[in-house]
């Protein structure tokens, strides 16, 4: 089934086709097609030089960004201060074959939900942390630990190791503490680091509250989820890494990137940087006691291992 011709460019091609074939006038194609003549004998203009330029920037973020759609290069175009349409981003990248296929769409969950997730109404109300795994080149496994503010969609911690557990997700938790300030409420899944008696004992003694989704409901924890799919597509399946210490170094700059420079759609395109920045602190400020210094508990002072 042909394609129903509808822009006026696709109406004057087909108009030119009919005439070129001896098929009827030009006065009998236009107004057969409904269009206009004056519109079957315009020429476009070339374009200025600003406009390539424009061009050039565009081709240049998309390759430098393949797997942002037009909206975030609208809005990485705009904080430069070129005066672009969406619209005409998009016909840009449509001519150019820079279109990126829209990701499959997921089975919406069926049923009614038997209790309401806590929902971050500011700055550092609640977290997210949760893993996600990656290999090198030679096989070795990778253990991806992500700390993520709900609110603001600020990834404070994006920690690579062969592995992880509960004394190492509770150091990167203090590192993340110190710089941001404790949160409220910390939302995981079920995972045995999470729910370790020496975790649990730790965030009790620290007045950080948990919330555990339910067994196989990963959305229930949808916040960190989405950012794993973002962070997949945009960097873990670009790029092939041999060593740790080589993802670790990716890893970390694509953290700086997302949170400093990385527009969110559902922070006005904005990163989330900046849109903390906007709104600014906390109004409801959480304190952190310093841990004890009894079995399975760290001083505040300890930094990380760096160890691969």
């Amino acid at each position: 089934m042909r394609k129903k011709a509808v822009s006026p460019a696709t109406r004057r091609e087909a108009a030119r086709k009919l005439t070129e074939q001896g098929v009827c006038s030009i006065r009998s194609a236009c107004r057969i097609l409904r269009l206009a003549r004056s519109t079957y004998r315009y020429r476009g203009k070339p374009p200025s030089e600003r406009q390539k330029a424009m061009h050039r920037r565009m081709a240049e973020l998309s390759e430098r960004h393949p797997r942002y759609g037009y909206r975030r290069i609208v809005a990485l175009l705009r904080q430069e201060g070129w005066a672009v349409g969406k619209r005409q981003v998009q016909r840009w990248r449509k001519d150019a074959g820079l279109r990126v296929p829209p990701t499959r769409k997921k089975r919406v969950r069926q049923g009614v939900s038997t209790g309401l997730p806590t929902q971050a109404l500011y700055r550092g109300h609640v977290w997210s942390w949760d893993f996600i795994a990656d290999s090198t080149v030679r096989g070795g496994s990778v253990r991806i630990l992500t700390i993520l503010d709900e609110y603001t969609r600020e990834c404070h911690v994006l920690r690579a190791d062969r592995a992880l557990k509960s004394k190492d997700v509770l150091e990167w938790l203090q590192k993340a503490i110190q710089e941001h300030g404790a949160p409220a409420y910390l939302r995981s899944d079920n995972g045995p680091e999470f729910i370790a008696t020496i975790a649990q004992r730790w965030l009790k003694e620290n007045g950080v509250r948990t919330l555990y989704i339910e067994p196989g409901s990963p959305w229930q924890n949808g916040f960190v989820e989405s950012f794993h799919g973002r962070f997949r597509d945009e960097c873990l399946n670009r790029e092939q890494f041999h060593t740790l210490t080589e993802c670790r170094v990716v890893t970390g700059d694509y953290r700086q990137e997302y949170n400093q420079f990385r527009p969110h759609s559902r922070l006005g395109y904005l990163s989330p940087a900046a849109y903390a920045q906007r709104i600014g602190p906390s109004p409801v400020p959480v304190g952190l006691r310093p841990p004890s210094t009894g079995d399975g508990q760290f001083a505040v002072n300890q930094q990380p291992s760096t160890n691969a």
